[in-house]
């Protein structure tokens, strides 16, 4: 049970009905996560903007599974099992390789990117998000200029930024109010990035 009262789709109504039936998935189901903010809809209306434009924009030019990669290595620095579990879900529905998500997930539980099999290119990514999550007022000019000499270009350095940024606050939006995965379904997603307004996971 969560540590605030949420409202469950079948008794919710007006603004967080629509909002509800905006993000729900197959069979009305609402990921809890984003039950946590029934009591003030306008702050799930924000929070999935800036998920969907994020993590889910046809404009983003990184392959999905690996910002979802990020998402995954972030919580775990944070500890949040939630995020985890959702997300690994999708890297590994979006990779379409369970044995290499596998392989993946099993080098970031031990902490160690170079195990992943990823590219250096996605290591050095990895090494940036730990960087911001672990030491944010340590970060330095020179880890950015390392991401571009490792071959990201700026625009992709914002969203490998702003990635590992939504999962700091998705994070604590878990972790701080009791979010657990019960009754939730694991992997789905905003699927349509062409609509930043189509929020419907699946």
């Amino acid at each position: 049970m969560p540590w605030i009262d949420t409202i469950p789709y079948d008794t919710s109504t007006g603004k967080l009905r629509q909002l509800y039936d905006r993000v729900k998935g197959p069979g009305n189901n609402v990921d809890n996560i984003m039950m946590m903010h029934s009591l003030r809809p306008h702050t799930m209306e924000g929070h999935m903007a800036i998920y969907k434009n994020v993590l889910h924009h046809s404009a983003n030019t990184i392959p999905k599974w690996f910002l979802e990669t990020i998402g995954v290595w972030v919580s775990l620095l944070n500890g949040c099992a939630y995020c985890v579990e959702h997300h690994f879900n999708g890297l590994k529905r979006l990779l379409d390789d369970e044995e290499r998500a596998k392989t993946i997930r099993a080098a970031l539980e031990g902490g160690q990117i170079t195990g992943t099999g990823l590219t250096d290119a996605e290591q050095h990514a990895l090494r940036y998000a730990e960087a911001l999550t672990r030491t944010p007022a340590d970060m330095q000019q020179p880890m950015v200029a390392a991401l571009r000499e490792a071959g990201w270009n700026d625009g992709e350095i914002l969203e490998i930024n702003q990635v590992s940024a939504y999962f700091a606050y998705a994070n604590r939006t878990v972790l701080g109010l009791g979010c657990s995965v019960q009754g939730d379904v694991l992997g789905l997603s905003p699927g349509n990035s062409e609509n930043p307004e189509d929020w419907s996971h699946r």
